[in-house]
């Protein structure tokens, strides 16, 4: 009885074990069924996020151009090279498709990459599906894609991505700025993905970053297992809107023969940093602005990331002195042929000198102006001004004020001078601080007969083919008189072209071209310390200019902090060529030639054009033609007047282009065409090229260096 008992328990617990396993999966399938969320997941969100696609559909940046329509920086394909290592990606096919012999692919890959081949073969030996070959093989560019393609590698592909580039390099750096990549997180589909964008980070880039860069785009889908669309699915899709195209205000003519002069300057001189900034006097175009120590935006070498166009504050210095004399004439109450005593002025105790310290006796106010005194300006204070109509000058011709030109992070400078001291300081540029921009504002109602022009850096927009914004030159009302406007042109002119003898701006004449300026030179403020520096190398010098007198079209402001032999030698130099320069580019002067019978010939931009058919345009000119090609694919310069003999350098679709002879070329002329052959230089000393390392018609390797010296 005993044993029947046991027999028929045993079975009846195997079968309740087995019920209980039973229920307990029921209540699981039904808590999988019924209930929304499992252990914490949504279940229907997992279902659907595993079959579905998502892939944003990036927008195009928008690409900057100058004033002529070449690109400045625009979005070029990068490329990282990648490696699959795993076996099961090629599978039984014949090919491989994975990376199988390791050593010959680190040995092959290892130049290209700029990369050891024990490092390769580290990255090649991990136990992974795929690996990114870097950091060498990240960023490259098409070029070098297509020579790792012609290894015919097994295993080695490429991720395609965008990054910015400027063509250029270091070429009005500060006003185009740079964008660079960042990794941002966005919400497709209510899921959250960190995604790679780029974003401005300084000038034109950072300024307009939101027109720039578009809108991106979305494509969703659901897929099969094997990641292809699932037919008779829902697809969304939004197209991406790609950003506005932005054309400058810079003439790279003129940006290029700014940039020539003030590197051969600061090659020289060895200044803390120089300025040149070149404005259109009647539109209010900025054609030209370029500082040292500058940058690359290709390689973000940067030192400074203030522009210092618009955002280096200082105090300008004898320059103010236009404005300061322009107030009195405007007052009435200017008498310029009354005389002065120069060389010291006592204000409560302080004394005041001019630069010389011992003045030149009794002088006129406008022969002080032309000597840059600065007791003609304290005198001027102190008979023909008050402080308030100084202030209220200053004001009135932008200063103290920003511009609203299109560049980020512009300063507004300080006018602040109360006491007697400060205010006669002011008065001759020392104790207020101003920006260059402000002053070819300012310069620029007197090359406007009493109108102010607004600067601009912005020529039109484009969105889609459609011009958006276009460039409206912008007048002030009238601000000062014709009859001031006369007489300050009079003394600007008499400083630089020594009308009355001694005058100390001649260094600033062009032979053929009658300039209008005024020198500055300013003592550095002590920040730390308090007060101004006084070593011999302390001084921060500057040039405010325009040309031709009569209507002048071209205004130009020049700074150069502490140069390496003290004195303003090398800022006058730079100058005057520049603006000579300038002046031949825009056909205000030609070169004097022997035969009377001229030509002038309106270049324009043959890019594309057959060369034989230019050629026979440009019959009398000197032309210099790179390359044996057919059609003309760049050239210098653009868009300009050029008289008999002049050069010009044409750009031919030859592959294969030979070093040309330099011999005899001006520095501007050498390196225009080495510019446009994207050939990297050195130069040494100064004057026309008299060697040149790599001979006429070697194949192009390297640097090539060239030796300058000064005709006997």
């Amino acid at each position: 009885m005993k044993t029947r008992s046991i027999k028929w328990r045993t079975p009846m617990i195997v079968f309740c074990i087995f019920l209980v396993f039973i229920f307990v999966l029921f209540l699981q399938y039904l808590y999988l069924s019924l209930s929304p969320n499992v252990y914490g997941i949504n279940m229907q969100e997992f279902a659907s996020n595993r079959n579905t696609y998502s892939s944003t559909l990036h927008a195009k940046r928008g690409t900057i151009y100058d004033s002529q329509g070449d690109i400045l920086a625009n979005d070029v394909s990068s490329y990282t090279v990648i490696a699959y290592l795993d076996e099961s990606r090629t599978g039984s096919s014949e090919t491989l498709y994975h990376v199988k012999d390791k050593q010959r692919t680190a040995e092959m890959l290892s130049p290209l990459l700029n990369m050891e081949v024990d490092t390769l073969l580290e990255l090649l030996n991990q136990d992974k599906y795929q690996v990114e070959l870097g950091p060498g093989g990240r960023g490259i560019s098409e070029i070098l894609k297509k020579q790792i393609e012609d290894l015919n590698l097994p295993g080695i592909d490429f991720i395609e991505s965008y990054k910015r580039y400027y063509p250029n390099g270091d070429f009005a750096s500060y006003i185009v700025g740079y964008a660079k990549k960042k990794e941002v997180e966005v919400v497709v589909d209510d899921v959250k993905k960190t995604e790679v964008v780029i974003e401005g980070e300084l000038g034109i880039e950072v300024k307009y970053d939101e027109i720039l860069k578009g809108i991106n785009g979305y494509i969703s889908y659901q897929q099969d297992r094997y990641g292809y669309k699932i037919p008779d699915t829902k697809e969304d899709k939004v197209d991406a809107v790609d950003g506005s195209d932005i054309y400058l205000t810079i003439d790279s003519n003129v940006q290029r023969i700014v940039e020539a002069e003030l590197n051969e300057m600061v090659d020289k001189y060895e200044p803390e940093w120089v300025t040149v900034n070149v404005m259109d006097a009647k539109t209010g175009d900025i054609l030209a602005s370029s500082a040292s120590p500058s940058f690359d935006p290709n390689k973000l070498n940067l030192v400074n990331y203030e522009n210092p166009l618009t955002s280096f504050v200082y105090e300008p210095g004898s320059v103010m002195k236009i404005f300061t004399y322009m107030c009195a004439i405007e007052k009435g109450t200017y008498k310029g042929d009354q005389k002065y005593d120069s060389g010291v002025i006592d204000i409560e105790g302080t004394k005041i000198y001019d630069w010389n310290k011992y003045g030149w006796g009794s002088i006129t106010y406008d022969y002080g102006f032309e000597m840059s005194s600065n007791v003609a300006t304290v005198n001027i204070m102190q008979n023909f001004l008050t402080k308030d109509d100084l202030k209220d000058c200053f004001t009135k011709y932008g200063f103290g004020n920003t511009t609203g030109i299109e560049l980020p992070r512009e300063l507004s400078g300080s006018l602040v001078f109360n006491y007697p001291v400060e205010v006669a300081a002011a008065s001759y540029g020392q104790g207020i601080t101003t920006t260059p921009i402000q002053h070819l504002q300012a310069l620029s109602i007197i090359a406007n007969d009493g109108y102010m022009v607004k600067p601009n850096i912005v020529s039109k927009i484009v969105t889609n083919g459609e011009t958006t914004y276009e460039r409206q030159v912008k007048k002030s009302d009238r601000i000062v008189s014709q009859a001031t406007v006369d007489k300050i042109k009079e003394l600007m002119y008499n400083a630089v072209n020594d009308v009355e003898g001694g005058a100390i701006g001649t260094a600033y004449m062009v032979d053929g071209l009658d300039v209008l300026g005024k020198t500055g030179t300013a003592e550095i403020y002590d920040s730390v310390n308090g007060g101004y520096l006084t070593g011999w190398l302390d001084k921060l010098y500057s040039f405010s200019g325009m040309f031709p007198k009569d209507d002048p079209e071209i205004i130009i402001f020049v700074s150069v902090k502490r140069p390496n032999n003290g004195s303003n030698i090398g800022l006058k130099t730079m100058t005057q060529s520049i603006i000579e320069s300038i002046a031949k580019y825009k056909g205000m002067i030609t070169e004097k030639k022997d035969d009377s019978d001229v030509s002038s010939y309106e270049i324009k931009d043959y890019t594309n054009l057959n060369k034989e058919d230019v050629l026979k345009k440009l019959d009398g000119l000197d032309v210099v033609v790179l390359g044996n090609g057919n059609k003309i694919i760049d050239q210098y310069p653009k868009n300009t007047t050029l008289v008999t003999d002049d050069k010009i350098f044409l750009l031919t679709n030859d592959t294969n282009i030979k070093m040309p002879s330099l011999i005899g070329y001006s520095r501007i002329e050498a390196v225009s065409l080495l510019e446009l052959l994207d050939i990297d230089y050195e130069i040494e000393g100064y004057g026309f090229v008299t060697e040149q390392s790599i001979k006429a018609g070697e194949n192009i390797t390297d640097k090539i260096k060239l030796i300058l010296k000064q005709d006997e």
